[in-house]
């Protein structure tokens, strides 16, 4: 029975017992009244409780592995043969523990789990595909993983980019976590440096909520590949000025919320920012 199904059972079975005679006349109905606002009450103090209740432990097994391997490929020495592709999502997982041993997986999906750690993952140096969707991760953090080209972090947790430095990474995928510049949510896009290849990076539904956040992703420029950069449904894509404030910290962008920037664009982030650096330069002669 689903809560709002016991709920309207509870509202019944109230009205049923409020409709019996009252022996006590108005006294009877005010004690009536009062024992349904304390029950109320108990259930409203009961709810936060329902939902901090601890998630059970569950942890991958051997047992569970042969369902969830797939494509049988040569090793990367190629003396042997090895299944690298594993789906392992909606097992209500909490552990991953298991998949250290499984160092030939390169195509790999954990969405929709309940996995607030992925450290294990940083074994499988031979990865090409992650999907880390729909958990309960604060951090997308692993070990450099020399081959990742793709990578996916969507509805989690996640403040920071800390710990994403995977050389051959060429779409990034962060949508919808708490990224922001200010207390809370992610906090700093930080630790971009080594991605030298990535061409995509997806930061929609977060929580940038000024153009000076929106200043903040002028520390993507260090990727001298990026071309496709989403920020769409953050408070910030609303400002302002907002395609041209991103223009102006990220020169060699070619497309912001899969719209192409146009000539004009391009024109008044070239404008916008020569103005700026006169202004900066007349300042400082001051």
């Amino acid at each position: 029975m689903s809560d709002a199904e016991g709920e309207d059972v509870m509202e019944e079975t109230e009205a049923e017992d409020t409709e019996e005679p009252a022996t006590g006349g108005e006294e009877g109905e005010e004690q009536v009244g009062e024992e349904e606002g304390e029950e109320e009450q108990q259930e409203e103090e009961q709810e936060p409780e329902e939902e901090e209740e601890k998630v059970p432990e569950v942890a991958l097994t051997d047992e569970m592995m042969p369902e969830c391997l797939s494509l049988l490929c040569k090793t990367g020495d190629g003396l042997a043969h090895a299944y690298v592709k594993l789906d392992i999502k909606e097992r209500e997982l909490t552990n991953i523990s298991l998949l250290k041993t499984f160092i030939h997986l390169r195509y790999v999906d954990v969405s929709k789990n309940n996995l607030k750690d992925i450290s294990p993952l940083s074994a499988l140096t031979h990865m090409l595909t992650l999907k880390a969707d729909e958990n309960m991760l604060t951090s997308a953090k692993l070990e450099e993983m020399p081959f990742l080209q793709v990578a996916s972090f969507n509805s989690n947790k996640i403040t920071s980019t800390e710990g994403v430095n995977h050389p051959m990474l060429e779409h990034l995928s962060m949508n919808n976590n708490e990224i922001t510049k200010g207390a809370n949510m992610i906090k700093q896009l930080e630790g971009l440096e080594q991605l030298t290849g990535m061409t995509t990076c997806h930061l929609r539904e977060n929580q940038l909520t000024q153009l000076d956040d929106v200043k903040e992703v002028k520390k993507l420029a260090v990727i001298p590949l990026l071309r496709a950069l989403v920020l769409s449904e953050n408070p910030a894509a609303e400002e302002d000025d907002y395609r041209v404030e991103v223009l102006i910290a990220l020169r060699k962008l070619e497309r912001l919320d899969k719209e192409e920037y146009t000539e004009d664009e391009r024109n008044d982030a070239e404008e916008m920012a020569e103005a700026r650096k006169l202004e900066e330069a007349r300042d400082g002669g001051e």
